[in-house]
């Protein structure tokens, strides 16, 4: 008897990432300009309120600035974080992932920040991205739908045939608003704000976002259970 062959795999057209923490290791540098790993994620947690809260674009680094000063850390902190973000480390996994991923996929980042830190931070995963988005270009910030659409245009691929790859709970009000299917790399082990939409899987680590994106078109194929960190 013949063994049964295994189904090919059949990924989306498009796959499309958060930046600046799905991808790269932004809280270890965030702690270390901050001083400690509290004051680190403080910041961040006030920084995170500006965004989502100021509506129409406003420049990434002054709203950096203004956090640090709201959480009572020196004007040297957010000087530190943008000396320092050439040296941002990509999580373990994650050029492993893209590596596997771009014969099969077109593959696009959308991410807060101004265009500047963007491109920057892109550049250090070493791929030849087919769209950079940031919240400077689309004129607003994630979850905002419209990042992701802009990525989505530009990509010329419908919301359907594209999976998108998020480092943040709040990512899931914009995917879900736009129709993306999610992974959410939750490395940190953080809580999903309080009436967002449940990702499609969640894990610790990028390793199993490369089955589901094998799987992702073909319902034959086996899934993966969902996995908490």
């Amino acid at each position: 008897m013949e063994p049964t062959p295994f189904p090919e795999p059949s990924y989306p057209r498009a796959v499309l990432f958060d930046l600046l923490t799905a991808l790269l290791d932004s809280w270890t540098l965030w702690n270390a300009a901050a001083g400690s790993a509290e004051q680190g994620r403080a910041w961040r947690a006030r920084y995170l309120q500006l965004t989502y809260g100021c509506g129409a674009y406003e420049p990434y680094e002054d709203l950096v600035r203004r956090a640090a000063r709201d959480t009572g850390l020196p004007a040297s902190a957010p000087v530190f974080l943008e000396e320092q973000w050439d040296r941002l480390p990509p999580w373990d996994g994650a050029r492993e992932l893209l590596d596997a991923l771009r014969p099969h996929c077109r593959l696009a980042v959308v991410t807060n920040c101004s265009r500047q830190l963007g491109v920057r931070a892109a550049a250090l995963l070493g791929i030849d991205w087919d769209v950079i988005v940031t919240s400077e270009e689309a004129g607003f910030y994630k979850p905002d739908p419209r990042p992701y659409r802009m990525a989505l245009d530009r990509l010329n691929v419908d919301a359907r045939d594209a999976a998108f790859i998020a480092g943040s709970g709040y990512d899931m009000f914009g995917t879900a608003a736009v129709g993306l299917r999610t992974f959410w790399h939750n490395r940190v082990g953080l809580a999903l704000p309080a009436a967002a939409p449940e990702p499609e899987l969640q894990a610790a680590r990028l390793e199993p976002a490369l089955p589901w994106l094998q799987s992702f078109n073909d319902p034959a194929l086996p899934s993966v259970d969902k996995e908490r960190p």
